[in-house]
């Protein structure tokens, strides 16, 4: 049966079965090379038929005279869809089945062009991922047991960013932290809450939560009376103090060694461990209530690095949260159109920031030291959800069961749909927001597989989007517009601001290239649409809002969401040859590392 949120799990740290470990393995590397293919960083060539299945073959020569065969399909976007099972190790002592991820990097080094100290941390990586997968294979599901599972376990299931293949590197977990904190954990734990001394931190929220309310909502009364001791006992005014609740890895790792002065002073106060238990969504330092869904998520720092950057919290885009929030919910709530399409922005109602005194005064420090304490609150999905009505991330339409079948296959299957007619209602949920935010707002945000939720009916069809994550992730144009004006001039002047083209991926990439391109690879397998039939229901999506709003034609040209080609966003180049990013003193705040063009499949009629 499947398990509840309130399951208690036993999760081993490492795996012992070998078998799980080499399916695991072949699954890594059918995504590590389909991925690097797809951003030219290796080039497979055309080879003869290998099983005898008519599936396309494919021969990738590395360093050596080593050989990789393989069969793959190709999509829209010049993606790669590589078969996991196909592979072998040609070498001159002839060929075996592949199935290790390091291996291959290793015998790939020269070819990709990876010095050593970059090959040394995307083997680590590798290494951390593949006992992730491991584990997600360990406790795999059927595709009608995934669909019965309730929004907070579901996300246990997933396997990660689709267009990272090192998407679960983590570094600095441990072990026992991986089997603890990490969403396949499928876990539960609780926070520590500490008090702040006035000078230490600053608070921001929107409209209508203080502190008192937000605490109030957050932890029962008896509890606030416990913690409000603590304070004093320590000289402090609990009333003055700024409450905030700190990921216990993140807590043990950095709050308790780097603010022990703090600590012993009185201006840091552990107030102790909630009663609620909590447990991450994908993104891991996002957290939901088990206990009390209906509580606010919380997004907490953590000192790990993984898929790019290390997990902090920018004070400055953590100051901004509540206002872009304000900002985004105020256009929803009064804008015709997009009240029609019953979008939900999930606000982040407030946020904590706390500098640490020393390592605030070292600009030149890593940015990692710049993002040690802090804290969001985001409104939680289920707070906006009708009488019937279910909400799964759009990540979950990539999962794929145990049996072989993929989520969205029992879902389109139990909503007695036809599958266009289900795909054509998915898509009408999902574009028409996230298009008029772009074209008539000038913003965007990261509507990836994550950050956007879908809310189906108790029939299991589409009906409209949830999106979150607007901290970090919203940007505007490099010219203000007068949509900005409802805007705090502090926070339109550092909000990121990037030329057309570049916003314009928040659809191309993060929607298409991030996930529709996978999307449409399992519709032909398992649905019987063809991934070309796909494309043109994401076109007709674009074509009939250009056709309702006429006058935004010039923003149209603008963003030329229907060009023949378009830049392709290289994360994995940007992952594995990032010169150092990692220990810079700033984020890296230029916009993603792009290769080349691919052909647009929005483009075609």
């Amino acid at each position: 049966m499947p398990e509840t949120a309130h399951t208690a799990h036993d999760v081993p740290t490492v795996t012992t079965d070998a078998d799980t470990w080499r399916r695991a393995g072949r699954r890594l590397l059918a995504h590590m090379v389909g991925e690097m293919a797809y951003e030219e960083m290796v080039v497979p060539e055309p080879a003869p038929d290998r099983d005898g299945t008519g599936s396309p073959s494919w021969t990738l020569a590395v360093d050596g005279g080593v050989a990789y065969g393989f069969t793959a399909r190709r999509g829209g976007f010049g993606s790669w869809h590589v078969d996991p099972d196909s592979f072998v190790r040609v070498t001159g002592d002839g060929e075996e089945p592949a199935w290790d991820p390091t291996l291959f990097v290793t015998d790939a080094q020269g070819t990709v062009g990876l010095p050593g100290d970059s090959l040394a941390e995307v083997v680590r990586d590798l290494m951390a991922t593949h006992a992730a997968d491991a584990r997600l294979l360990t406790a795999s599901l059927d595709a009608a047991d995934l669909a019965d599972l309730a929004y907070e376990d579901l996300e246990g299931y997933q396997t990660g960013h689709p267009c990272i293949f090192v998407n679960k590197g983590r570094l600095g977990f441990s072990a026992a932290d991986a089997a603890r904190y990490t969403p396949e954990a499928r876990g539960a734990f609780r926070l520590v809450w500490i008090a702040v001394h006035p000078d230490l931190g600053r608070f921001q929220s929107m409209a209508g939560t203080d502190r008192p309310h937000l605490l109030a909502e957050e932890l029962d009364a008896d509890q606030r009376a416990v913690f409000a001791d603590a304070v004093r006992e320590r000289g402090g005014d609990p009333d003055a103090y700024l409450w905030l609740p700190v990921h216990p890895f993140q807590w043990d790792e950095v709050v308790a060694p780097l603010f022990a002065s703090e600590i012993a002073l009185g201006q840091v106060v552990r107030l102790g461990e909630s009663r609620d238990r909590y447990r991450p969504f994908q993104s891991i330092r996002t957290l939901m209530n088990l206990d009390r869904p209906d509580r606010l998520n919380v997004k907490v720092p953590l000192m790990i690095r993984n898929t790019l950057v290390w997990r902090g919290l920018s004070g400055t885009q953590t100051g901004c949260a509540p206002h872009t929030s304000a900002w985004l919910r105020a256009l929803a709530d009064r804008d015709p159109f997009l009240t029609g399409t019953g979008v939900v922005m999930l606000a982040e109602r407030a946020s904590a920031t706390v500098p640490h005194p020393v390592f605030d005064q070292l600009p030149q420090a890593p940015y990692r030291f710049h993002e040690l304490l802090g804290a969001i609150w985001r409104e939680p999905v289920h707070n906006h959800l009708a009488p019937g009505e279910r909400a799964r991330t759009m990540a979950c339409l990539l999962l794929e069961g145990a049996d072989g079948r993929a989520l969205v296959t029992e879902l389109v299957e139990r909503s007695g749909l036809d599958a266009q007619e289900w795909l054509r209602r998915f898509l009408g949920a999902l574009f028409p927001p996230v298009l008029h935010y772009l074209y008539r707002y000038g913003a965007s945000f990261t509507p990836h597989g994550e950050n956007v939720v879908v809310v189906s009916d108790s029939a299991e069809a589409p009906v409209r989007i949830a999106l979150k994550d607007f901290g970090s992730d919203v940007e505007l144009l490099p010219f203000d517009l007068p949509e900005y004006a409802e805007l705090p001039d502090h926070v339109r002047d550092v909000l990121h601001r990037w030329k057309p083209e570049e916003l314009a991926h928040s659809v191309l990439s993060a929607i298409c290239a991030g996930h529709l391109r996978f999307l449409a690879d399992i519709v032909e397998r398992q649905l019987g649409v063809p991934g070309e039939r796909l494309w043109q229901l994401a076109r007709e999506q674009v074509l009939d809002y250009q056709a309702r709003f006429p006058e935004l034609e010039e923003r149209f040209a603008w963003f030329d969401l229907l060009a023949p080609e378009v830049g392709r966003v290289a994360l994995n180049r940007e992952q594995l040859m990032g010169g150092g990013f990692h220990e810079r003193a700033e984020r890296d705040a230029e916009f993603d590392v792009m290769h080349g063009l691919v052909d647009n499949p929005l483009a075609q009629p």
